[in-house]
């Protein structure tokens, strides 16, 4: 072998012994990494595993895929979005929450700051409502936490409104054309 040629990586110990071909390739990364492992296991030394901005990964690298929900709630606890999600889903589970017979009657709008705004199909289900609310809270602690409904706004069935704008005459409006 002259000095100019490269020289080339002997084999792991257990490759060339017992009349086995060879390995070349993948096949000698494999099998040289299986005994640099087992020597370092051997030394009491331990596999350390690298975090990219100090999340831990099951395995692997950042690279690597993760599960879509491990993504999502990585992504909410980094933006903060923990209230908004919480909110969301007393919003979405309506019916699991209140119940199927409530939940027919009454659909929930908004739930900001701890204030839940809730709108009834009929005034006699917005009295009931009004009724129901510390059992409502009650629920709601149960399903979503403490702390994320303290109020309840009851709303009746939207009325038609006549007036249009933010100005507008005081005075009968639009049916006062006739007289």
């Amino acid at each position: 072998m002259c000095a100019d040629e490269p020289s080339v990586p002997a084999e792991p110990s257990g490759a060339a012994s017992g009349g086995l071909p060879p390995l070349k390739g993948p096949d000698l990364v494999r099998a040289a990494l299986a005994e640099a492992k087992a020597a370092a296991r051997a030394k009491g030394a331990v596999p350390r595993k690298v975090a990219k901005r100090g999340l831990p990964r099951a395995s692997g690298d950042a690279r690597d895929p993760m599960r879509f929900g491990a993504a999502i709630q990585r992504l909410v606890d980094e933006r903060g979005w923990q209230d908004t999600t919480t909110a969301a889903g007393v919003l979405a589970n309506w019916d699991r929450v209140v119940g199927a017979e409530i939940a027919d009657h009454c659909q929930p709008v908004s739930l900001l700051d701890g204030e839940l705004v809730v709108v009834a199909e009929s005034t006699a289900w917005a009295t009931q409502l009004r009724l129901l609310t510390k059992t409502l809270l009650v629920r709601i602690k149960e399903h979503a936490g403490e702390g994320v409904a303290t109020k309840i706004v009851v709303r009746g069935p939207a009325q038609p409104d006549w007036r249009k704008g933010p100005r507008r005459v005081q005075g009968r409006g639009p049916r006062d054309t006739y007289g």
